[in-house]
């Protein structure tokens, strides 16, 4: 399929205009930069007539004339040179090379067009303040973020993970004597034990950098009271085994003192507390009960419980032996059922087979002689119907 003409943009529209205008007219175009970087400055005739292209700098000073550099300046390079084109770059750009940078071309009059260069200042990597010390559960946390040294402003984005988060609006304050800015940005947080060990990123967003090629990141730490569980030694615990409960403390920082208690009574005298652990030398059906544990580590204290609840041994072998009893009962049904099975089976095999060989027996019993017994046996009772048909 064949497309219409190709629909010209604002910029090429123009430089077509001033070439179909004036064909001696130079055109360029404005170029942006970050520090650092490397900017080409093009400057384009349409027709020649042999005159030389010239740049100047913004203090208008002559970087190239035609093929010859005039100002020596090794950042400044050649890049192209022809009849009706000049280009040049500049390396390593400074915040001082920004501004208007002129084209000629020596006819009568002289001609000139102007481009303007737009330096960014690179923003510095940004440094996070107010992880001194740890927070308590429920507190309020204030953080600081700031950049320096860009131009224009940067903005400044606060993360927790991948989840943005709202901060102040930033604070600029331009640098004395340079054309950069110092960008500052609070983020203010009610922390909870899930805040602790998260990361709070703080991402620098301006035109000269990639998204996320600045940040840096902070890992939240927060103080709370422990989560206590008891965990028995076994699910099952019997009369006359031993037998422990160990008590776990989960907080920050972790519990440093633990006690234990029986619910609406006292320890059992053969019980024995070891730090986190109950243990019992010789569990007995007395022990049965709710034990407690509390631990604390300073920041506060939890409670944990269990109930306990000891198994008869004889009982569960008992029902064990119940179990097996079931079972082999089952068994023997199975076996009965197929023993009856083949007896049924049995029998109507050896009726069928006596059946036979009763046929054979008539057929010998009424033949006269040996080879009639044999012709009877085997076409059945028709011989001997035959037989008795002709003696009547």
């Amino acid at each position: 399929m064949r497309s219409g003409p190709r629909q010209l943009s604002v910029s090429e529209r123009t430089v077509v205009g001033m070439f179909n205008e004036d064909p001696l007219q130079p055109v360029t175009s404005d170029e942006t930069v970050s520090v650092g970087g490397t900017v080409t400055l093009t400057c384009r005739v349409a027709e020649s007539d042999n005159s030389s292209l010239q740049w100047s700098n913004t203090a208008q000073q002559t970087l190239y004339f035609g093929e010859k550099r005039a100002l020596r300046d090794n950042r400044i390079q050649l890049h192209r040179s022809t009849p009706t084109e000049l280009s040049i770059t500049i390396a390593e750009v400074q915040l001082s090379d920004e501004g208007e940078y002129t084209c000629s071309i020596f006819t009568m009059p002289v001609r000139t067009a102007r481009a303007t260069v737009t330096v960014l200042g690179v923003p510095g990597k940004p440094q996070i303040l107010g992880f001194e010390n740890a927070v308590p559960e429920g507190d309020t946390v204030t953080l600081t973020c700031t950049s320096t040294g860009s131009k224009p402003p940067a903005r400044l984005r606060w993360y927790r993970g991948d989840q943005e988060l709202e901060g102040r609006p930033d604070v600029v304050v331009s640098v004395p004597d340079e054309p950069t800015y110092n960008v500052s940005s609070e983020l203010t947080l009610k922390v909870s034990r899930s805040d602790d060990n998260a990361l709070i990123t703080c991402a620098v967003d301006h035109p000269s950098l990639a998204p996320g090629d600045k940040r840096s990141e902070q890992a939240l730490r927060v103080l709370y009271s422990p989560n206590v569980q008891i965990l028995p030694e076994s699910d099952l615990p019997r009369e006359g085994e031993k037998f422990h409960l160990q008590c776990l403390g989960e907080g920050n920082p972790e519990p440093t003192s633990y006690t234990w208690e029986k619910k609406d009574g006292e320890l059992p005298p053969l019980a024995k507390v070891d730090v986190a652990f109950l243990h019992f030398e010789m569990l007995n059906k007395s022990d049965n009960g709710v034990y407690l544990c509390n631990a604390d580590n300073g920041i506060g204290n939890s409670q944990g419980e269990y109930t306990l609840l000891v198994q008869d041994p004889t009982a569960m072998s008992t029902s064990s032996g119940v179990d097996h009893a079931v079972i082999g009962g089952v068994v023997a049904v199975i076996v009965f059922i197929l023993l009856c099975l083949l007896i049924v089976l049995g029998r109507y095999l050896i009726r069928h087979k006596g059946t036979y060989l009763t046929h054979e027996a008539k057929g010998s019993d009424d033949a006269p002689d040996a080879d009639t017994a044999i012709i009877n046996a085997e076409g059945g009772h028709s011989g001997a119907e035959d037989k008795k048909e002709y003696f009547i």
